[in-house]
């Protein structure tokens, strides 16, 4: 049972690997992945929800072929305001490359305990392979584990603590990760853009280009025989700025809380799912909202997705930007470095979206 632990490295308990509870496990799950009665999926939440017209609802899907235009921005800009999240189709980065990368984590994945545990991670980066977010002792645990490195900025990025198995997963990942940053940074101008600013605004506040931070979580759901008391990651807003993410091609799983209902997203093949991240909530000063979203997980088969953070600098000071403060329009949100902002979810886990609320509440406080 020793592999199937990461015994030590700063958190408050072992820590086990969710793979290993899901082989070992049988037709019940152990009491720690049980969420609370009004946080499970509820049997109508795992299916397509269903639009008033009929249709399955989803999330928007947006062509982004042509950036610079006019009917991209609004598309983009629509989708932000409304949900908090879009699908980009033809973004430029390659079906090939996506099918690589998927592919060598779904290999990392499948390397024998031994192999993973040389890099387990701790509660002090995260960097590495985990199983879990904060560091509170005897709490709910989600159905998932995880591998978590950072590609940006180059002083923090190394290739040592990424996996050399299989061994085309070093290349892949450099590739991706320099292919998503740009296709980012395209995003970026697009929401600038929507939001009446200058095509670089967002990007400057974020630190500039080059002086950005970006990193990637690969999420690993194995099969789990009561997908109905669980979740594979808990509700949740994302602290970053910007989230793309490549989901399973084969396998749903993302729901997003759109009018108090849960929406299973349909992905569309080769698509990113991109949303707006905390950050961009209040840099915005809540014209674009961080939504929340959960994973559910799957009784017949695992689910691998890649979640890409492009988020500003840690040390640089974020807060609603001027042009967006107005007498009728306040500021709503207190000036915060983002390393600030993410010390909360590093050490209490995901909580929907109370850290975000939190400080809305206590900028109102003292406003009044």
């Amino acid at each position: 049972m020793s592999s199937c632990f990461n015994g030590g490295a700063g958190w408050p308990e072992p820590v086990v690997r969710v793979q290993a509870v899901s082989d070992t496990c049988g037709e019940t799950i152990p009491e720690r992945y049980v969420k609370l009665p009004l946080d499970r999926p509820s049997a109508t939440t795992l299916q397509p929800a269903v639009s008033h017209g009929g249709g399955s609802l989803n999330i928007p899907v947006v062509d982004m072929s042509m950036p610079d235009s006019d009917e991209t921005v609004r598309a983009v800009d629509a989708a932000c305001r409304e949900w908090g999240f879009f699908q980009a189709v033809n973004h430029g980065v390659s079906p090939e490359l996506l099918r690589r990368a998927r592919s060598s984590w779904r290999g990392f994945f499948r390397q024998p305990a031994e192999v993973r545990e040389r890099y387990a991670n701790s509660p002090a980066t995260y960097e590495g392979y985990g199983s879990r977010l904060g560091t509170t002792k005897g709490g709910h645990l989600d159905w998932g584990d995880y591998y978590f490195l950072h590609l940006l900025p180059p002083s923090i990025k190394s290739h040592d603590k990424w996996p050399s198995l299989p061994s085309t997963l070093r290349d892949a990942t450099e590739e991706y990760g320099e292919q998503v940053v740009k296709l980012c940074r395209r995003v970026s101008k697009v929401l600038s853009k929507g939001l009446g600013l200058d095509g670089g605004r967002l990007q400057a506040a974020f630190g500039g280009e080059g002086g950005e931070g970006a990193c990637m979580r690969v999420n690993f759901y194995p099969r789990c025989p009561q997908p109905e008391l669980t979740l594979g990651v808990a509700a949740h807003s994302d602290p970053g700025g910007m989230t793309m993410l490549l989901v399973d091609d084969h396998v749903r799983g993302l729901q997003v809380k759109k009018d108090g209902q849960w929406i299973t997203v349909d992905p569309v093949p080769d698509a990113f799912i991109v949303n707006v991240g905390d950050q961009i909530q209040v840099l915005s000063n809540a014209a674009y909202k961080s939504v929340e979203h959960r994973v559910t997980v799957s009784a017949a088969e695992e689910r691998l997705s890649l979640a890409f953070f492009y988020n500003p600098r840690s040390d640089v000071p974020v807060a609603p930007m001027a042009e967006l403060v107005a007498p009728g329009r306040p500021v709503l949100y207190p000036e915060m470095t983002f390393d600030e902002y993410r010390a909360h979810i590093r050490q209490r886990g995901l909580s929907g979206k109370a850290q975000l609320q939190s400080l809305q509440n206590a900028n109102s406080s003292v406003a009044s």
